[in-house]
């Protein structure tokens, strides 16, 4: 029999959520760390699976966040349950935490980790912290917010900091826990691995492999107005309706669509540091991965 998932869980996300989730042939799962292009990659599979950038419903309720406690589970079920379409669900839980369907299709999207948790910083900065404590029942903070740690001090602490992987999944340890689990299954007919510096370097390539991975024809004369709204830009001009803010927990939707680009991580660290964060990645994950994820080759 096979292995039952790892439950992974936080204040606000349990993977015991996908047990006995009823898939459905051809559904596809976007399995991502925090800030690595989830959002991006749900809305390239509405795009491929709708065949148009009018979206009937805001991204977050047509691509739910399984794992996320804020919303009942019997009531995403349901949503998904009415859905005609093919469905897409967005998952930040590592693949040997969720159900491995043969039905289904999973693409796990990397990013370079210093680049995703350059993202987290800004990201942290964004959050509703009183909201989230009260659709999580947690405890509020008391008073207002003390001083940020500059991002310079933050970073080289991130890339040093230990961590459980399993318990921590946007620490270090935990970014390339997810990656290399996703990376030993590479070779599964319905696994994807997608880089996102391929993303920001090839958009309309990058879809048009993912539409021939899922089995999509997409009509040629569709192609330009699909990829034009995967941009960054344009996703930007209707943060809306894609930021996955259904429950207000974002300061400002707009600023979850921050930058996109890629290579600021690395930028912020000294050689000393960088050196020091290769050291670590080293041991962490098997070097044909690394060279894949820092683009090394």
């Amino acid at each position: 029999m096979p292995e039952a998932p790892y439950r992974y869980r936080s204040p606000d996300e349990d993977s015991a959520r996908w047990l006995g989730f009823p898939f459905r042939d051809g559904d596809i799962v976007i399995s991502t760390r925090s800030k690595s292009g989830t959002t991006w990659m749900q809305m390239i599979c509405a795009l491929l699976v709708l065949g148009t950038p009018d979206l009937p419903a805001p991204l977050p309720r047509l691509s739910p966040w399984l794992d996320w406690l804020v919303e009942p589970r019997d009531e995403v079920y349901a949503r998904l349950a009415a859905q005609p379409h093919r469905r897409f669900v967005k998952t930040h839980t590592p693949l040997d935490g969720v159900p491995l369907d043969p039905r289904a299709h999973y693409v796990v999207v990397a990013r370079h980790p210093l680049d995703m948790a350059v993202s987290l910083w800004h990201q942290a900065g964004n959050l509703d912290r009183v909201r989230m404590a009260e659709l999580t029942g947690q405890p509020k903070p008391e008073g207002p917010p003390g001083p940020r740690t500059p991002l310079a001090e933050w970073l080289p602490r991130w890339v040093d900091r230990e961590a459980d992987p399993r318990e921590e999944l946007d620490s270090l340890p935990g970014v390339l826990w997810h990656l290399t689990d996703a990376w030993s299954r590479r070779d599964q007919p319905n696994v994807t691995l997608v880089h996102y510096d391929d993303l920001v370097a090839d958009l309309p390539g990058q879809m048009r492999a993912l539409a021939h991975r899922f089995g999509i024809d997409v009509p040629e004369a569709r192609w330009p107005e699909l990829v034009e709204a995967a941009t960054f830009e344009r996703m930007r001009r209707r943060a809306d309706q894609l930021a996955p803010d259904p429950a207000g927990v974002l300061k400002d939707r707009s600023a979850f669509f921050r930058r996109g680009g890629s290579g600021q991580g690395p930028e912020l660290l000294d050689a000393e540091t960088l050196a020091r964060y290769r050291r670590r990645t080293a041991a962490l994950a098997p070097p044909d991965l690394l060279t894949w994820l820092h683009r090394d080759g």
